[in-house]
């Protein structure tokens, strides 16, 4: 089982400054149409290969996709793991918050 945390709860831990490891799991072209600040890019297609890079970054993990169908299915496999993740329901067509293009 993992946890799941809506658009606006993320938004406020960021403002808050809470220490997250927030994890994009788009594809590339995705992320650059838009994405947020404090998020890193884990594509889906290449998690299998970079998982190790989950836990490079200090603070509660929590995975983003375009819906939460991806990140979804990325935490429920870490989860069934025994890692302690996130997804964030709705993903960021259901954020509001400020995001930034490009690279």
């Amino acid at each position: 089982m993992y946890r799941e945390i809506s658009t606006a709860e993320l938004e406020t831990l960021l403002k808050q400054g809470e220490k997250l490891n927030l994890i994009d799991v788009r594809e590339r072209d995705e992320w650059e149409e838009g994405h947020i600040k404090e998020a890193r890019l884990i594509p889906l297609s290449e998690f299998q290969a970079r998982a190790n890079e989950v836990h490079d970054v200090e603070g509660d993990v929590v995975f983003i996709c375009r819906s939460g169908g991806r990140s979804g299915r990325v935490c429920e496999f870490l989860a069934l793991q025994g890692f302690d993740v996130a997804n964030v329901t709705g993903g960021m067509l259901a954020w509001t918050g400020e995001v930034v293009q490009g690279e």
